[in-house]
C-alpha cells in the first residue's frame, strides 16, 4: 500500500469526472442509490440503504461475530461478546424503568465501556447524552441539568470530579460508575454488578436486545457543543443523523478508487487507532459507526502519545489513525519514527481544525498512507464533505466536495441573498445528516436552523465542481488540536475577575495543534493581575485546554468598530506567533 500511496499525486487523473462518478455510484440498484423522503416537512435526499437506526445496525453488527471489536490494553472484546453486553445492559435500564425519550448520559474515556452504554441506550429508545470527559465538575453538572438525564454513566476519574455536585442534579436518579476510585453508595453502583467487567462480557446470556418501536427520524443523542454565548447548547440527533454517515464515508472510499479509474472492491475490515474522544461527533458518528457496520476492529489508547501510538501501529497492523492534523504532525515529526515499521497504514484522515496544504503532501511522501480531509459540525452530526487520496492532494486547501445526499450554498451574512459561485459568504449545508436543532433552546434554533438548513457560521467559498473552501470563521472560535474552544466563553470567565474591565480570546498559530488560544486584557484602574493569576483563574473555571496559553496586557480598552465589536485581527500583532509555534 505505501508504494501505492505514494505515487497518487503523480498518476494520470482523474480518469473520470466527480458527476460521472456520483452518476454511477448512485444509480438505481447500486450500494448508493438515493431516494427524497419528508424530513421535518422538508423534502431531502438520503441513502436508500443505509440502516435505519441504531438497534438495526447492532443487530446486523453480531454478525462480525468473533472478530475483535476493540482492543484497549490487554482487554479486548469481540463483536459476539459486546452484542451480548449491550443486550444485557439494555436488559437492566429497561428493570431502571428507562423508557423511550430519557435522557441517559455519558462521561469517561474511551473504554469498551462505552459503545455499549451508547447502543444500549439508543437501541431501546433512550437518548444518549456523551458529555465532555474534558469538563470541569461544573461543566458537567451544568451538561447533566441541561439535558434532564435520568441516569449517569461514569468512569472513576469523572465520578471523583463530581462527587460535589451530584447534590445539585436532583433529578439524577441512578450515577453508575466503572472503574470507580471512591467508595460507592447509595445512588452510585458499580457498573461491573450489571454486567460485569470487558472480559466477562463472552459470558453472558445469549438474549436479545428488547424491543423498542424506533424509527429513523427518532432522537438518538444530545451532543454538546459551546455556544456564542458562553453556555453549552446540545444538538439533537437522530437515528438517520448517525446512520448517514456510514453511507457517506463508504462512498466516499469508493468514489477515490473510481476517480483513479479502477473498480471499487468489496471492503474489508479494517484496523483502527482511534485517538479522539468519542464524546465529540468525529469519533462517535463519523468513526465508530462506520467501523460497526464493517466489523472494523477499534484500538483505544488511554492517553494520546506518539511514540506509543507508532508501537501500536505496528504491533496491531493498524490501518487507519487520524482525528485532527495534530496527530499526523506528531506522526510525521517524531525523532523515533524511524524505529518503528508504519507501513500498515493506509489512511490518515482528520478535520475539524485548520491543516497546512503541506500536512497531505507529507503524509504521502513521508508515511506512505493517503490522506484525508473533511468539513463537519456537531450540527451536521459530522460528515459534509470529505475527499482523499489524489482529490486531497490536488486541493489540498479544500475540505472536499459534498456527499451526494448534501447540498452546500453560500448566503449573503443577511441570511437573504445566495451569492455567485467562487464568492465568499457564509456556508449553509442541508441533508439527512443535520441534526433537529437545539436541545431546550428554541431561540438558538430557530436562528440556526432555516427550513432544513444549517446556518454553519463558517465564511467559505465553492468551486466550479463543488469543492469547498473553508475560509475563516465567522463565530469566535479557537480550533485547538480539533477541540472547539468558544472565545466567548473565556472572556466571561475573565470579565469575572474583579481586576479585569475588558477582554478578548484569540487564536495564535500553533504548528501541531493548528491554534492556541489567547487573550489581551484590560485591566481596572488600580488593579493589578498577572498571567499566570489570570490563567489560573479559568483553569480554576473551565477545562484545561480552554486556559489561554499567553495573556497580554495593554493599557487602554479593547479596539472595536462602529458596532461595538472588538476588531480582533489588530490584537494577533501583540502575539509572538513564532514563540507560540
Amino acid at each position: 500500500m505505501a508504494a501505492e500511496a505514494s505515487n497518487l499525486s503523480k498518476m494520470q487523473w482523474p480518469k473520470r469526472s466527480l458527476a460521472e462518478v456520483n452518476a454511477m455510484l448512485t444509480a438505481p440498484g447500486q450500494q448508493f442509490e438515493m431516494e427524497t423522503v419528508a424530513i421535518r416537512g422538508v423534502p431531502t435526499r438520503v441513502w436508500k440503504n443505509a440502516p435505519p437506526t441504531l438497534g438495526a445496525l447492532i443487530e446486523f453488527a453480531r454478525g462480525h461475530g468473533e472478530r475483535v471489536f476493540t482492543a484497549h490494553e490487554q482487554e479486548r472484546v469481540t463483536y459476539e461478546a459486546f452484542y451480548r453486553a449491550v443486550a444485557a445492559l439494555a436488559v437492566e435500564l429497561r428493570k431502571m424503568g428507562v423508557e423511550k425519550g430519557d435522557r441517559i448520559a455519558l462521561a469517561m474515556r474511551n473504554l469498551p465501556e462505552w459503545p455499549v452504554i451508547f447502543f444500549a441506550a439508543a437501541s431501546i429508545g433512550a437518548i444518549a447524552v456523551p458529555l465532555n470527559a474534558w469538563w470541569t465538575g461544573g461543566e458537567l453538572e451544568y451538561g447533566l441539568k441541561d439535558s434532564g438525564a435520568r441516569i449517569l454513566f461514569i468512569d472513576g476519574r469523572r465520578d471523583e470530579r463530581l462527587l460535589d455536585h451530584y447534590d445539585a442534579v436532583p433529578g439524577l436518579e441512578k450515577i453508575v460508575v466503572n472503574r470507580a476510585k471512591a467508595p460507592l453508595g447509595g445512588k452510585r453502583v458499580a457498573f461491573e454488578a450489571l454486567i460485569g467487567t470487558p472480559g466477562e462480557w463472552a459470558q453472558l446470556p445469549d438474549q436479545p436486545v428488547p424491543h423498542a418501536d424506533l424509527a429513523p427520524d427518532d432522537d438518538v443523542v444530545i451532543f454538546y457543543t459551546s455556544g456564542t454565548t458562553g453556555s453549552a447548547k446540545g444538538a439533537l440527533g437522530t437515528h438517520r443523523n448517525m446512520m448517514t454517515n456510514i453511507f457517506s464515508s463508504a462512498f466516499v472510499a469508493a468514489r477515490a478508487v473510481l476517480r483513479r479509474g479502477e473498480m471499487p472492491q468489496p471492503p474489508e475490515p479494517r484496523v483502527s487507532l482511534l485517538v479522539i474522544p468519542l464524546f465529540h461527533v468525529t469519533a462517535c458518528s463519523a468513526f465508530l459507526m462506520g467501523n460497526v457496520a464493517a466489523g472494523g476492529t477499534v484500538i483505544f489508547m488511554r492517553k494520546w502519545d506518539p511514540e506509543q501510538a507508532m508501537a501500536l501501529i505496528e504491533r496491531e497492523g493498524v490501518h487507519m489513525t487520524g482525528g485532527v492534523p495534530t496527530i499526523a504532525w506528531q506522526l510525521i515529526e517524531h525523532p523515533a519514527r524511524s524505529r518503528y515499521d508504519l507501513s500498515s497504514l493506509e489512511t490518515i484522515a482528520y478535520g475539524g481544525a485548520p491543516a497546512s496544504p503541506e500536512l497531505a503532501r507529507r503524509i504521502e511522501e513521508e508515511l506512505g498512507a493517503a490522506p484525508g480531509n473533511g468539513w463537519g459540525m456537531t450540527e451536521t452530526m459530522a460528515t459534509v464533505t470529505q475527499h482523499s487520496g489524489e482529490d486531497y492532494l490536488n486541493r489540498p486547501e479544500s475540505c472536499g466536495p459534498p456527499v451526494p445526499v448534501a447540498d452546500l450554498k453560500i448566503m449573503d451574512m443577511d441570511g437573504v441573498h445566495e451569492l455567485p459561485l467562487g464568492e465568499v459568504g457564509e456556508l449553509w449545508a442541508k441533508g439527512p445528516m443535520i441534526v433537529k436543532g437545539y436541545w431546550n433552546k428554541p431561540e438558538a434554533t430557530a436562528e440556526t436552523f432555516v427550513e432544513g438548513w444549517v446556518r454553519t457560521g463558517d465564511l467559505a467559498r465553492l468551486d466550479d465542481e463543488g469543492f469547498c473552501y473553508i475560509v475563516d470563521r465567522a463565530k469566535d472560535i479557537v480550533i485547538r488540536g480539533g477541540e472547539n474552544i468558544y472565545s466567548s466563553e473565556v472572556e466571561n470567565v475573565l470579565y469575572a475577575h474583579p481586576a479585569v474591565t475588558d477582554a478578548a480570546v484569540i487564536g495564535i498559530p500553533h504548528h501541531q495543534l493548528g491554534e492556541e488560544p489567547a487573550a489581551v486584557v484590560h485591566l481596572a484602574p488600580g488593579m493589578a493581575a498577572s498571567e499566570g493569576e489570570l490563567q489560573d483563574w479559568v483553569k480554576e473555571r473551565l477545562a484545561a485546554f480552554k486556559v489561554p496559553v499567553a495573556i497580554r496586557f495593554i493599557d487602554t480598552v479593547l479596539p472595536r468598530n462602529a458596532n461595538g465589536k472588538i476588531l480582533k485581527r489588530e490584537l494577533k500583532a501583540l502575539f509572538d506567533t513564532e514563540a507560540a509555534a
